[in-house]
C-alpha cells in the first residue's frame, strides 16, 4: 500500500532523520507539512523547498486550507496522545511509522543502508561522497549534515539510495536493502529490544536480508558482536564480505604512520592493495568505517582511484568530531558519542589531534537505562580525558533509576578528584571548562542531546579569560 501521495504530514519534522524524509519527498514532488516542538534550522530550511512547518503541536496544523492530509508520519519519540496523532486517528487518517515511509522511499532503488551501534552516520556520508565523486548522484538520508554539502538528504537522478539505517527501533529490519553494512554491533537500546540476543538476531535478519534482492552485506569482522553475526549470517546463506585490521578479514586496513591530523592507511582486497588514503578525519574508527564505505563503493561499479579520491575529499559531519572554533591557542570540537564505545573512539582520536596539550570533556549521559547500563564503563572511557565535568543525564520525561545518575557516573571517572566535577547546573559547565583550558589544549563537548549548544559560549569565555 502507497502511504506517500496526496500531502503527507510530518510530526518531528525538525528532526535529523525525519526532516531528511521530507527532504526528498519535497524533491519528489510531494507536497509536505509537519510540526516540531520547537524552532530550529533544520525546520526552516524546509519553508524554501515548499514545506508547510509550524512550531508547537496542535490538532490544527493538521488541516490546510480545509483538506486532510493523506497520512500520517511519525517517529518513536512522537507518542499515541501527541494531539496531531489523536486528531489524525480520529479522522481516519493512516499514522505510519518513520520506517514505513522510509521503506517507500526505497522502493524501485538500489538501497544501501548503513546500520551498526556506532558510526553509522559517519560511514552513510563517507559512502554517499565517494559515490557523488564518482558521477552517480545517489539519493540519500542521513542521520546529520555533511559538511560537502550542509545536508542530511538529497533526491538524486541515479539509481542508489544510500540511507542511514536505525537499529534503535527496527528501521533497518523494513528497509529493501541490497547492500547492507554493518559497523559494529553492541547492546544498546534495550528500552526497545529488550536483550541482547534480540539485537544479535535483528542484525543476522537484517544481512541475510539482502540476500533477497540478491545482495551482500559488508561487516566489520575486527568487532567481537558483528564477527558473531557474521558466522550465523554466512550459516544461512548471505554473501558477507568482512573487512577490519585483522589479516583473517576479506578487506585488510593497514594503518601507515601519519604526521596529519587525519590517518593515512592502504586496504587490501581481492589480491589488490589500494591507496594509500589520507582521511582528514581522525582516529582509527574513521580509518575501519572508511575502509567499509571503500568496499561498499567498489561493489557499486566505483574504481579503486574514484574511492581514494572521495575518501580523501570527506570533511566530516555535523557532531561528529565538529571543529567549532579556536580561542587562545584552545581548539573546540563538538561530537555526539553517548555510548561509552563512541566516547572511547573520540578521545583517543583526540589524543591524535592534540600534540602536546590535554584533553578537557564535558559529557552528558541520554537515557537513564543506557546510564544504569553503562555507569562504569562510561566512567573508564572519560577516564582518557585529562579534565572531565560530567551534567545529569538528559533523559526528559523518563522516570529516574536509583544510582542513573551523574553523580554516581563521576565517581567511575578513573581519575585524580580535582580532575573531575559533577556539575548538575547547565551554565556553569563552560566556566568549569574555560578555568582549566591553556593554549594546546582541546575541550570536548560530548553527548547525544543539545550540549553543543554551549560551544559558542566556551568560545565567547576564552575570549574574555
Amino acid at each position: 500500500m502507497s502511504y506517500l501521495n496526496g500531502r503527507v504530514h510530518v510530526v518531528g519534522i525538525g528532526g535529523a532523520g525525519m526532516s531528511g524524509i521530507a527532504r526528498v519527498l519535497l524533491a519528489r514532488g510531494i507536497e509536505v507539512s509537519g510540526s516540531d516542538a520547537k524552532d530550529s534550522r533544520r525546520l526552516q530550511a524546509l519553508k524554501p523547498l515548499g514545506g508547510k512547518v509550524f512550531v508547537g503541536h496542535d490538532a490544527d496544523n493538521l488541516l490546510i486550507s480545509g483538506t486532510q492530509p493523506s497520512c500520517v508520519v511519525i517517529s518513536t519519540a512522537i507518542g499515541e496522545d501527541n494531539p496531531e496523532v489523536v486528531k489524525a486517528t480520529e479522522l481516519g487518517i493512516p499514522v505510519v511509522s518513520r520506517a514505513i515511509a522510509l521503506a517507500e522511499l526505497l522502493e524501485n532503488t538500489t538501497a544501501i543502508s548503513v546500520a551498526g551501534t556506532h558510526g553509522k552516520t559517519t560511514t552513510t556520508s563517507m559512502v554517499t561522497v565517494i559515490l557523488q565523486n564518482a558521477g552517480k548522484d545517489p539519493s540519500f538520508v542521513i542521520g546529520s549534515e555533511m559538511n560537502e554539502s550542509g545536508s542530511n538528504a538529497h533526491q538524486g537522478s541515479g539509481e542508489l539510495f544510500v540511507v542511514e539505517a536505525d537499529e534503535s527501533d527496527g528501521t533497518f529490519l523494513v528497509l529493501p536493502t541490497t547492500l547492507g553494512i554493518v559497523t559494529n554491533v553492541e547492546a544498546d537500546h534495550l528500552n526497545y529490544w529488550g536483550s541482547y540476543d534480540a539485537i544479535e538476531q535483528a542484525f543476522v535478519d537484517f544481512i541475510v536480508g539482502t540476500g533477497s534482492r540478491n545482495g551482500c552485506a559488508v561487516v566489520c569482522g575486527d568487532d567481537q558482536g558483528a564477527k558473531v553475526v557474521t558466522k550465523r549470517a554466512r550459516e544461512l546463506g548471505a554473501n558477507v564480505i568482512t573487512y577490519g585490521q585483522g589479516k583473517e578479514n576479506d578487506a585488510v586496513l593497514t594503518l601507515l604512520p601519519s604526521g596529519s591530523v587525519g590517518s593515512e592507511f592502504t586496504i587490501s582486497y581481492q589480491g589488490q592493495t589500494h591507496g594509500p588514503i589520507k582521511l582528514l578525519v581522525p582516529g582509527v574508527h574513521n580509518a575501519l568505517n572508511a575502509t567499509a564505505a571503500f568496499i561498499a563503493a567498489l561493489t557499486q561499479g566505483c574504481t579503486s582511484q574514484q574511492c581514494v579520491d572521495g575518501l580523501q575529499s570527506f570533511t566530516g559531519t555535523h557532531r561528529r568530531f565538529e571543529f567549532r572554533g579556536e580561542v587562545s591557542g584552545v581548539r573546540v570540537f563538538d561530537d555526539y558519542a553517548h555510548h561509552p564505545t563512541e566516547i572511547d573512539a573520540v578521545l583517543r582520536a583526540a589524543r591524535t589531534v592534540v600534540g602536546g596539550g590535554r584533553v578537557l570533556a564535558a559529557f552528558q549521559a541520554h537515557h537513564y537505562y543506557r546510564t544504569a547500563l553503562f555507569s562504569k564503563e562510561f566512567g573508564q572511557a572519560l577516564g582518557l580525558a585529562d579534565f572531565v565535568v560530567v551534567l545529569e543525564v538528559f533523559a526528559p520525561g523518563e522516570v529516574p533509576i536509583p544510582g542513573a545518575s551523574g553523580s554516581t557516573m563521576a565517581n567511575n571517572v578513573p581519575l585524580p578528584a580535582e580532575q573531575v566535577v559533577f556539575e548538575p547546573s547547565w551554565s556553569k559547565v563552560p566556566t568549569h571548562l574555560v578555568e582549566h583550558a591553556k593554549p594546546g589544549d582541546i575541550v570536548l563537548t560530548l553527548g547525544a542531546g543539545d550540549i553543543g549548544m554551549m560551544c559558542p559560549e566556551i568560545l565567547t569565555l576564552l575570549e574574555t579569560k
